[in-house]
């Protein structure tokens, strides 16, 4: 059995989804009893309910379970103490194998929710976990947070320079990369960057929408006052809407751009690239 936290978002979903194609049994860590439902449908054996600020519910939780893939809320504002909860109760259970699942360049200290995953990440190795870490890039699957503005309004709206380049993965395949490490051996103490082979600026992720479209789409930079209102009524927090502009004004300086090789090499396949992404989905859509 393995123990999945933050099983109910996207990423654990897809997780799920994967271990559940390969056989494995899955727990599924989750905050509320409404979210037991869309996980079973995912491929959980089993929900487990409780807090990941809760070391005794992870304790219980962990319990029959060879292993844990660790996945913490996005910007969680506790996530170091999280992760040493988690890493305590991993402990507590007999747990085999922890997977974490951190984030590309958690070097960035000028981003707090990278900043943190690197303290996690140095916990672990002070742990003596057999332990592996995971560092994704942002999702391709993020695009389409604005594909309702990009089809009715022909506009791919971001908030930092439409020619920062950003690496981004599918998340499909850092799914398929989870579950191997999960389920087979040779991957203690590695720390695997996944970044897609895309490192595109936004003005050529709105070339290329174009294109697969086939009509014209623009890159446009928004202020971060509007992204902000817009975070604000989507229900974001005081913090996460800060860690966000933080993010942003780093992009805008710098970039964010990685290296597919150990994506590649893990997957024993090619990297989705993001026009195949696209193109999967249009197809769908259509």
């Amino acid at each position: 059995m393995i123990l999945v936290t933050g099983a109910a978002g996207k990423t654990g979903q897809a997780i799920i989804q994967t271990l559940a194609n390969r056989g494995a049994d899955v727990r599924a860590f989750v905050y509320r009893s409404d979210y037991i439902e869309p996980v079973k449908v995912v491929g959980a054996r089993e929900g487990f309910v409780g807090d990941l600020q809760d070391e005794v519910a992870l304790t219980q939780a962990a319990r029959g379970c060879h292993a844990i893939y660790h996945i913490c809320p996005n910007m969680h504002p506790d996530e170091i103490a999280i992760g040493q909860r988690v890493t305590a109760a991993a402990k507590q259970a007999g747990i085999q194998r922890l997977v974490y699942h951190s984030v590309l360049h958690p070097q960035v200290e000028a981003m707090p929710h990278h900043w943190h995953k690197l303290r996690v990440e140095e916990m672990l190795f002070e742990s003596g976990l057999d332990f592996t870490i995971l560092q994704p890039a942002a999702y391709m699957q993020n695009i389409l947070g604005g594909w309702q503005a990009i089809v009715s309004q022909g506009v791919y709206r971001v908030p930092y320079p439409v020619e920062t380049r950003l690496s981004i993965v599918d998340l499909d395949d850092v799914a398929d990369v989870a579950a191997r490490v999960l389920t087979e051996p040779g991957h203690t103490g590695a720390l695997y960057e996944l970044a897609g082979p895309d490192n595109p600026s936004q003005s050529e992720v709105a070339l290329l929408l174009s294109d697969l479209l086939g009509y014209p789409v623009k890159a446009e930079q928004i202020s971060i006052d509007a992204w902000t209102e817009g975070a604000k009524k989507a229900g974001l927090g005081g913090y996460q809407i800060e860690t966000l502009v933080k993010m942003f004004r780093y992009y805008e300086q710098y970039h964010f751009e990685g290296n597919a090789n150990v994506l590649g090499w893990l997957l024993g396949r090619p990297p989705t690239t993001l026009r195949t992404f696209l193109e999967t989905y249009i197809s769908t859509e259509r």
